[in-house]
C-alpha cells in the first residue's frame, strides 16, 4: 500500500508534484496531510520524513523522500510517466531537473498560494527572468513534435507535474502568457486532479 505524506495543499508546491503523478497514474494511495506551519511542525514531520520536509512516500517498509526521487521511483513501475521517445524523455528529464533545482526568485517572491489573488506582486527583475525562462521552456516543448495531447510532451508526464505549481503561481499572480503557454496552463487547470487539489486547498483555509 502506498502512502504519501504531504503538507498544506494551498501552499506546498513540492507535495503537489508526486501527488499529481500518483493521481494521473491511477494509483491507489493513502494520503497523510500535515500542517507544516503550525508550531512544532518539524517534530511532527520528522516522524514521517528523515529530512523534516514533505513530501515523503512509503511503499510498504520502503521510504522515499524528495519530490523528483518519488516521481522517478513511480516511473520505474509505470513507464508511461516519462515520454516513450528517448530524445523527448531526455528533454523532459532536463526541464524537470531544471525546475527542481532552479527558479529561486520565483519561489521566493511568488510562492504558491492557490486561493489568493495577487496580480502584479512579486515581479522583481529576477522573478521576471525566471518567468521568461519558464515560458521559453513551455513554448519550446509545445513547438516540438509530440504525441497527441495538450501537455509539454503530448501526454501527461512527470515534467507536467514538476511545473504544476508554476501553473498555480501564474494564476495567483496573473502572469500573462503567450498562446501556446496559455493553452498548456489551461489544459493543466482542467485536469480533475488539479481541481481536486484546489478544492482541498480552499477547504483548508475555510
Amino acid at each position: 500500500m502506498l502512502k504519501l505524506v504531504i503538507g498544506n495543499k494551498n501552499f506546498s508546491s513540492w507535495s503537489l508534484r508526486p501527488w499529481l503523478v500518483l493521481k494521473q497514474a491511477g494509483l491507489t494511495f493513502e494520503e497523510t496531510r500535515l500542517d507544516i506551519y503550525r508550531p512544532n511542525a518539524r517534530a511532527e514531520i520528522l516522524k514521517h520524513s528523515p529530512t523534516g520536509k514533505v513530501p515523503c512516500l512509503f511503499d510498504g517498509d520502503l521510504q522515499i523522500w524528495d519530490s523528483l526521487a518519488i516521481c522517478e521511483y513511480l516511473a520505474e513501475s509505470h513507464p508511461g510517466l516519462w515520454p516513450a521517445d528517448r530524445a523527448a524523455r531526455a528533454r523532459a528529464r532536463s526541464v524537470s531537473a531544471e525546475m527542481h533545482s532552479g527558479f529561486a526568485a520565483l519561489r521566493s517572491n511568488m510562492s504558491m498560494d492557490i486561493c489568493a489573488a495577487k496580480p502584479g506582486q512579486g515581479r522583481t527583475p529576477e522573478s521576471e527572468a525566471d518567468i521568461s525562462r519558464i515560458v521559453d521552456i513551455w513554448e519550446g516543448c509545445r513547438a516540438r513534435p509530440a504525441s497527441a495531447g495538450p501537455f509539454l510532451f503530448g501526454a501527461f508526464s512527470i515534467a507536467d507535474a514538476m511545473f504544476a505549481p508554476v501553473v498555480w503561481r501564474f494564476e495567483t499572480y496573473a502572469v500573462a502568457l503567450p498562446s501556446a503557454s496559455r493553452s498548456y496552463a489551461d489544459a493543466m487547470l482542467a485536469l480533475p486532479a488539479m481541481g481536486e487539489w484546489a478544492a482541498a486547498a480552499r477547504a483548508e483555509i475555510g
